[in-house]
C-alpha cells in the first residue's frame, strides 16, 4: 500500500513538473518567434500641451494646469496632428463630439467652459458656430496670471470630415467621449460611407454602450471598450497559458496598463505574437489603468518597457519619444 502511495505521489510530482515546464516553455519570450521592427507610436490628441496628472477627475479643467509651454500646439487640432505625424507618429488619437447640425467636432472636454470662450456643450452649437470659438482661451500655466494661447485658437476646432480629408493616408484612433449608444450609431453611419481601405486605417474606442452599438452596425471596424477588453483578457488570464486566444481577442484593440502587462501569459513577445495572429493591436499605456491618459513621455519612461519591446506605445509627447526610435538612437 505504501509503495502504491509512493508511486502515485511520484506520478503527481512528475505531472506537476511537466506541467510547469510546459507553461514556462509555452509562455517565455526567450523562445518566442523574433519580433523585428520598431514600436507602433500612438500620439494622444496629436501634439498637445501636457499637465500634471495627480488628482485628475472627469471634470478637472486640465487647461488650467498645463506645464510651461514648450511648443505652440493645441490638442485635437489639425496643426497638432501635422506636427505629430511629422515627428514620427504612426497613429493619432482624437476625441469627437456630436454637433447640433449632425456633424462630429474634434474636441475633448464634456463642456466648452474650460478651454474656450463659450459655455455649454458642443452639441448646443453647429459646426460653423464652434469654428468661431477660441479653443486656446482657457490655457494657463501660472494659475491665471497669463494665458499664452488666448486669441490664438479661433477657428482651430476641426470637424472629423476635415481631419480625414486633410490626412487621407494616415491612421487614427477615434475616441467617443460618452456612453451614449446613439453616438455609436451615428459614427457607424458616418464610417460606413468610407471605402474599406480607409476604414482599415481607423479604429474606435469609448464607452461600452456606444462601442456595442457601433459594432452591431459595423462589425468589421477595429473597436474597443472596457467591456470588450474584459471579455478578451479575463478568459485569456484563465487559459492563455495554453496558447489559446479567446475569440473576443480577435480584430480588436487592447490598451494594456504597464503594471498589468507582466501578468499576461507570454508577455511581452509571445503575447504580442498571439495578438498579431488574432489581428489585434496592443498599446501599452502608463500606470495601473486608473487613468488611461498616462503615457510614455520621456526617455526614462521608456526604460520601464521590456528590452526590445515592439508593440504599441501611448505617448503624450511624440516629439520627445519618436526621435528615440526613428533616429535609431
Amino acid at each position: 500500500m505504501n509503495k502504491l502511495k509512493k508511486i502515485a505521489r511520484s506520478k503527481t510530482f512528475l505531472f506537476l513538473v511537466l506541467l510547469i515546464a510546459f507553461i514556462y516553455l509555452n509562455n517565455t519570450s526567450f523562445f518566442a518567434k523574433p519580433r523585428n521592427g520598431e514600436p507602433l507610436l500612438l500620439a494622444h490628441r496629436g501634439l498637445a500641451q501636457t499637465f500634471a496628472m495627480e488628482g485628475i477627475e472627469n471634470d478637472t479643467c486640465t487647461a488650467e494646469r498645463i506645464y510651461e509651454p514648450e511648443h505652440p500646439y493645441l490638442e485635437n487640432t489639425i496643426p497638432s496632428m501635422e506636427a505629430a505625424f511629422a515627428a514620427g507618429a504612426d497613429i493619432v488619437e482624437l476625441d469627437i463630439k456630436p454637433t447640433k447640425d449632425g456633424q462630429f467636432a474634434v474636441f475633448h472636454d464634456w463642456t466648452l467652459d474650460c478651454r474656450t470662450n463659450a459655455t455649454g456643450q458642443a452639441g448646443d452649437y453647429t459646426m460653423a458656430e464652434l469654428k468661431q470659438l477660441d479653443i486656446g482661451y482657457g490655457y494657463t500655466a501660472d494659475q491665471g496670471k497669463t494665458y499664452p494661447f488666448r486669441g490664438r485658437g479661433v477657428g482651430l476646432m476641426p470637424s472629423l470630415d476635415e481631419v480625414l480629408a486633410r490626412f487621407p493616408e494616415q491612421s487614427f484612433l477615434i475616441h467617443i467621449k460618452s456612453n451614449d449608444p446613439a453616438e455609436g450609431e451615428q459614427l457607424a453611419r458616418y464610417l460606413a460611407s468610407l471605402p474599406e481601405e480607409r476604414l482599415s486605417q481607423l479604429s474606435v474606442y469609448g464607452g461600452d454602450e456606444p462601442i456595442a452599438s457601433l459594432q452591431a452596425k459595423l462589425p468589421q471596424i477595429r473597436a474597443m471598450s472596457k467591456a470588450s477588453m474584459k471579455s478578451c483578457l479575463i478568459p485569456y488570464l484563465a487559459v492563455g497559458w495554453t496558447g489559446y486566444v479567446p475569440s473576443a481577442c480577435e480584430n480588436t484593440q487592447l490598451h494594456i496598463p504597464e503594471k498589468i502587462a507582466p501578468l499576461l501569459w507570454g508577455w511581452p513577445d509571445r503575447f504580442l505574437n498571439r495578438m498579431d495572429r488574432a489581428d489585434t493591436r496592443v498599446i501599452v499605456v502608463g500606470g495601473d489603468g486608473s487613468d488611461f491618459s498616462s503615457g510614455f513621455d520621456t526617455p526614462e519612461d521608456l526604460g520601464r518597457l521590456p528590452s526590445g519591446y515592439s508593440g504599441g506605445i501611448w505617448t503624450n509627447r511624440i516629439d520627445r519619444i519618436a526621435p528615440l526610435y526613428r533616429d535609431g538612437t
